[in-house]
C-alpha cells in the first residue's frame, strides 16, 4: 500500500528539522551553547524514539514513490539505533566537558548521523539506500576526527574518510551494474524481476551484487573490509567509538538484511556463499587478532569485527528465523558494547585517560562496582550462560543449524571459545593483578548507563522470550508480500 503523505517519515523529518534548529541555536548563541544543545539533542532522540515506537506495529507501508518503507522490521531496528545513540550521547557529555572539546557541533553531527541511519533502515530503493548511507557516513567521518588537536584522532578520521569513499564508490558501481542488468532500482521491482526472469549466466548482475555487498560489508567492518576499524577505534574519542560500535553497525546490518532478503531473496544461492565467507573470516580474525592487543580500544575493535561475523550467521540462514536472530543479536550486542565502553570512559587518573589493558590492574580493589560491571560485560561477550550474550549466540547458531549450515555453526562455536581468552584476560587483570593506581570516580551519567546495561545483561535470562518473539515478528515483515 502506497501512501503519498509525509506522516510515515515524521521521525526522520523531526530529527532533520530539529538538527537544523539546534545548528542555528549553536551558531547564534556561540559561547556556552554546548550544554543546552546537548540536552535538547537528547530530547530530540527521545521524541524520535517515541514516534518510531508508535509506528512499529503497523503493516508494510510505502512513501515517496516507493523509495521509503515503514514496517515492523524498520521500526525494531530504528529503536535499537535510537536507544544506542541516546546512551552514547549521555556518556559523551561529561567526557567532552572534561576534555575541553564540548562544542555544540558534536550532538548535531550525531543527530545527522542518526538521521542517515534511519533513512538506511527504511530504504526501499538503491538511490535512497545510498543517500542514507552517505548522510550517516559523512557525519561519522567528522566525528572520528572531532578532536582536532590530537594527531591520532585526525589520522583516524582521514583513514575512515579515504576507505569510506572507496567503499561508497564500490557500492555505487555495484548499484549501476544491477540497474544496467535489470532496469530497476526499487527493491520490490527488483524482486518481481528476479521472480519472473532467469538470471543464470547474467555476469553483470552477479558482479553488481558482489560490489554492492562489498560496499555494505565495509560499513559493518566485515573481513576483509575491516582494515579501518582498529585504527579508527584507537584514535577517535572514546564516546564516539562507543557510538561507532553500536548505532551505525545496527543500521548497516539491518540494511544488509533488507537488501539481501527483499530484492535479492530469489538469488540466495548466489549471495549466501559470500555471506558465509564474510561471516567465517570475521569471526576467526576477530577471535585471533584480538589476542595480541594491549590497547583495549583496539581489542574492542576486533571484538566488534567478530560480533558482526556472528550476526552474519543469521543472515546466511536466509530465513525469517535467521533474520530474527540477527535483530536479537544486534539488540544484545548494542547493550554489551555500550556498557563496556562506559567502563572505558571511567578509566581516568589524574594524569588523564588510560587505554591499556594492564591499566585495569587491581580495579576490583579500587573501584569494585565498576570491576563487577566490566566482568559482567566480558563474560556476556564471551557467551557464558546465563548472561544475555549466551542467548544471543545460541539463537544465531540455532538458526544456522535449522537451515542446515552445520559447518558455519561449528566454526562460530570454536571462534567463540577462542575469543573467550581475551575477554577473560581482562577479568583476570582486574581481579588478580597488583593495582597500578587509583582511578577517579566515574561521572554520574556514565555510571547510570553502565549500570542499566549491566542489569539488562545480568537478568535477561528471567524473560528472554519477549525480545526473541518481537525480533522474529519484525523479521517476518521482510518475508510478507
Amino acid at each position: 500500500m502506497a501512501e503519498l503523505g509525509y506522516q510515515l517519515a515524521w521521525p526522520e523529518i523531526f530529527i532533520a528539522l530539529s538538527s537544523l534548529a539546534l545548528l542555528m541555536l549553536g551558531v547564534f548563541k556561540r559561547e556556552n551553547s554546548a550544554s543546552l544543545v546537548n540536552v535538547l539533542a537528547l530530547v530530540v532522540l527521545a521524541i524520535a524514539a517515541f514516534l518510531v515506537w508508535k509506528e512499529t506495529g503497523q503493516d508494510k507501508t510505502l512513501a515517496f514513490g516507493g523509495q521509503f518503507i515503514v514496517d515492523p522490521f524498520a521500526g525494531f531496528a530504528k529503536l535499537i539505533a535510537l536507544v544506542a545513540a541516546f546512551a552514547c550521547m549521555m556518556m559523551a557529555v561529561p567526557f567532552t566537558r572534561r576534555e575541553g572539546i564540548d562544542r555544540f557541533e558534536l550532538p548535531i553531527l550525531m543527530l545527522f548521523s542518526v538521521l542517515g541511519m534511519m533513512m538506511m533502515i527504511s530504504a526501499n530503493d538503491l538511490i535512497s539506500l545510498y543517500i542514507g548511507l552517505e548522510l550517516q557516513s559523512l557525519a561519522l567521518y567528522v566525528l572520528a576526527a572531532f578532536r582536532r588537536d590530537s594527531l591520532r584522532s585526525t589520522e583516524a578520521g582521514l583513514k575512515y574518510f579515504v576507505l569510506g569513499a572507496l567503499s561508497s564508490g564500490m557500492l555505487l558501481y555495484g548499484a549501476s551494474m544491477i540497474y544496467g542488468s535489470t532496469g530497476a532500482l526499487n527493491f520490490d521491482t527488483l524482486a518481481e524481476y528476479f521472480q519472473a526472469n532467469n538470471t543464470d549466466g547474467n555476469v553483470g548482475l552477479l558482479v553488481g551484487l558482489v560490489f554492492l555487498i562489498t560496499g555494505l560489508a565495509f560499513k559493518i567492518s566485515a573481513v576483509p573490509f575491516h582494515m579501518w576499524t582498529p585504527d579508527v577505534y584507537e584514535g577517535a574519542p572514546t564516546p564516539i567509538v562507543a557510538f561507532f560500535s553500536a548505532a551505525p553497525k545496527v543500521a548497516a546490518m539491518a540494511l544488509l538484511c533488507r537488501v539481501m532478503v527483499v530484492p535479492f531473496g530469489w538469488l540466495i544461492g548466489e549471495w549466501r556463499q559470500i555471506i558465509i565467507f564474510l561471516s567465517i573470516a570475521s569471526m576467526l580474525l576477530g577471535a585471533v587478532a584480538a589476542i595480541g592487543q594491549n590497547n583495549i580500544k583496539r581489542l574492542m575493535g576486533y571484538s566488534s569485527i567478530g560480533n558482526m561475523g556472528y550476526a552474519l550467521i543469521g543472515l546466511a540462514a536466509g530465513s525469517a528465523q535467521g533474520i530474527g536472530s540477527v535483530l536479537f543479536y544486534l539488540s544484545i550486542y548494542a547493550i554489551m558494547t555500550i556498557g563496556a565502553f562506559g567502563i572505558l570512559l571511567s578509566m581516568r587518573r589524574q594524569e588523564g585517560m588510560v587505554e591499556e589493558i594492564t591499566d585495569l590492574a587491581g580495579l576490583s580493589r579500587s573501584q569494585p562496582w565498576m570491576a563487577h560491571l566490566m566482568a559482567i560485560f566480558m563474560f556476556s561477550m564471551a557467551g557464558i550462560p546465563p548472561l544475555a550474550g549466551f542467548f544471543a549466540k545460541y539463537v544465531v547458531f540455532f538458526a544456522a543449524i535449522d537451515s542446515g549450515l552445520y559447518g558455519l555453526a561449528i566454526i562460530g562455536v570454536l571462534s567463540s571459545v577462542i575469543s573467550a581468552y581475551y575477554y577473560l584476560r581482562i577479568v583476570k587483570v582486574m581481579y588478580f593483578d597488583e593495582p597500578l593506581g587509583q582511578f577517579e570516580r566515574a561521572d554520574k551519567p556514565v555510571t547510570l548507563v553502565v549500570s542499566l546495561c549491566a542489569i539488562a545483561i545480568l537478568f535477561f535470562f528471567l524473560a528472554p522470550q519477549g525480545l526473541i518473539e518481537k525480533a522474529r515478528a519484525a523479521a517476518d515483515a521482510l518475508f510478507i508480500g
